[in-house]
């Protein structure tokens, strides 16, 4: 209902204009890869390797020997060159769910249930009850849980997470919630203490479900029996039963989790450095299918925001379908470049320059050869694809300078924790992989390995076959289209236009002392917006930018003249 003074006064009233949304997920590059742990095909920000780590974890053993994914030594080199912020899918094969557990009641059914946060067989810890205090079977990524001070009087217990390895005599507690109710109208209500929320994979997007934030990293609330014993205010019973609560000490010294699918990893004496090969093994556990439904999702660019991506293992000679997919998901957004592989281990220049014919994309870079690096986790020697090291030159490259300039040679194009190329290339070869958009890995006396080309995988010769000029469309179209979005349904008017104008150019300029481009123009008045563009409601711009280009061929001229010549 309308309010309105009928006499002379003062009328207050107040608009909440306070709500705060949720932005898209932005980060610096993404990763898509097979890892220890983790959310499955849910596309993850971490912010540090440490944060990776505990995330995702690194190396993993298998009989007697550790091994590391490629995505962790990608993630390792990404923040060692300057990265700030990662976006990482853990990428797997098969059928990946949590485990569970019932906890059982006083009155003989159950109180509640628990699910693990990590989903696959790693959170199962389904062994035998070992009353001596031996060690009971599980793993330290194993979980198992504990109930003790049940109290009927005020309706409260407490539950203890332990580590699955751990027994009796020596506990490893990783996590303790004292006084938990199952009454949902108490402030330690069990979900609203733990959680229940989980995150699904809905068609291209990520779905949440549940009421409560999950606080705790190993368990969620799956469900609470729906006979809970509520207390008032005063901690007074409206029914004398008690039977929902749980027992004291539920499984005799732990609960166990059980009916968790999907392994936490693969081994089997593989070296998870190979290629993902469909016809083959998959030495990383997965298969290049497996990859599709996350390339979807990250399609998405309203939810996910990010410069360049990679999925190291993947190469166009073995996976090129998938690598396509890789490459279009990125055209399709106009925002990111894929880094990719054209060739697996030990392959000739020749069998390089042809794989690498497959794709032609402004929205591509591929780099080769392999490099040999220290495995950060194991300290072993291995050789891995140029694309596992890459997004670190990237981020090194845009924390010294700007996207516009180019990831290569020796001021910008170091490749971080490597040591040597796989083959060193000769003058001769550098020039026949360029000649093929493929980007040299190159190796010069006294200097470690450097990428040393710029080139994308645009077959047609514009300015857009080079990386920088692809980025730095990449980077104004991201800007200044940011700009635009804010003039949406505002009025078409002059003033309108001039807003425009107004924060456009000095950005453009900027972008131009910064060594960006030579010269630009921008045009928003009556010359493209006329009446009958204005009647379709519409608002016209065009952007005129000339970009810089770099000096990738340096041609010195040494004359000698006789003696005394003059060089005014």
């Amino acid at each position: 209902m309308a309010e309105t003074l009928l006499s002379p006064g003062v009328l207050t009233r107040e608009n909440d204009q306070s709500l705060v949304t949720e932005g898209p997920i932005v980060a610096g590059a993404a990763i898509l890869g097979p890892t220890v742990k983790g959310p499955v095909n849910v596309p993850t920000l971490v912010t540090s390797f440490s944060d990776y780590r505990s995330r995702f974890g690194t190396s993993f053993q298998s009989a007697s020997i550790e091994y590391e994914y490629l995505t962790s030594i990608s993630a390792y080199n990404y923040f060692q060159q300057g990265g700030d912020s990662l976006l990482v899918t853990r990428i797997v094969s098969g059928t990946f769910v949590p485990a569970s557990a019932s906890v059982a009641s006083k009155g003989g059914g159950t109180s509640f249930e628990l699910e693990s946060i990590q989903e696959g067989s790693a959170a199962t810890n389904s062994g035998s009850v070992s009353p001596s205090g031996s060690l009971e079977n599980g793993t330290s990524e194993n979980v198992r849980f504990e109930i003790n001070g049940v109290d009927s009087g005020s309706g409260t217990f407490n539950l203890l997470i332990r580590r699955g390895n751990d027994n009796q005599q020596q506990k490893v507690i990783l996590e303790t919630y004292r006084g938990l109710s199952l009454d949902p109208t108490n402030e330690n209500y069990i979900s609203a203490r733990i959680g229940d929320q989980k995150l699904t994979k809905n068609g291209d997007y990520i779905q949440i479900t549940g009421s409560y934030q999950n606080l705790s990293r190993y368990v969620r609330v799956k469900s609470v029996s729906n006979t809970y014993e509520y207390f008032d205010n005063d901690g007074n019973f409206k029914s004398s039963q008690t039977s929902s609560l749980p027992v004291n000490g539920s499984g005799s010294l732990h609960g166990a989790f059980s009916g968790g699918a999907g392994e936490l990893f693969y081994g089997g004496g593989l070296d998870m450095f190979e290629n993902i090969d469909d016809t083959v093994v998959y030495p990383q556990g997965v298969q290049p299918s497996d990859y599709t439904s996350s390339i979807a999702l990250l399609s998405n660019k309203d939810e996910y925001q990010f410069d360049i991506i990679s999925a190291p293992g993947l190469t166009m000679e073995k996976n090129g379908s998938i690598v396509g997919e890789l490459t279009n998901m990125c055209s399709e957004r106009g925002d990111a470049i894929a880094i990719v592989d054209p060739s697996v281990y030990a392959s000739t220049v020749a069998g390089t320059i042809a794989d690498n014919s497959t794709i032609d994309s402004s929205y591509a870079a591929s780099y080769w050869p392999w490099v040999q690096v220290r495995v950060p986790a194991t300290g072993k020697l291995h050789f891995v694809p140029a694309s596992t090291i890459m997004p670190g030159v990237y981020a090194f490259n845009d924390r010294t300078t700007a996207e516009w300039f180019a990831p290569a040679g020796f001021n910008r194009g170091g490749l971080g924790i490597a040591l040597q190329a796989e083959r060193k290339l000769s003058p001769t070869d550098r020039d026949n992989l360029y000649l093929a958009n493929v980007n040299p890995i190159a190796t010069f006396p006294g200097r470690g390995p450097v990428a040393y080309g710029q080139k994308t995988l645009q077959k047609n010769k514009t300015a857009l076959d080079r990386v920088n000029v692809r980025r730095l469309l990449i980077e104004l179209k991201r800007t200044i289209g940011s700009i635009a979005n804010n003039l949406v349904f505002e009025q078409n008017t002059t003033a309108t236009r001039n807003r425009f104008l107004a924060q456009v150019n000095p950005y453009l300029e900027n972008v131009q002392q910064r060594q960006g481009l030579y010269a630009y123009k921008v045009v928003m008045d009556d010359t493209n917006n006329t009446s009958a563009v204005i009647d379709r409601n519409e608002l016209v711009g065009q952007v005129y930018v000339q970009p810089t280009k770099t000096a990738e061929f340096i041609i010195l001229d040494f004359n000698v003249t006789p003696t005394g010549a003059s060089f005014d």
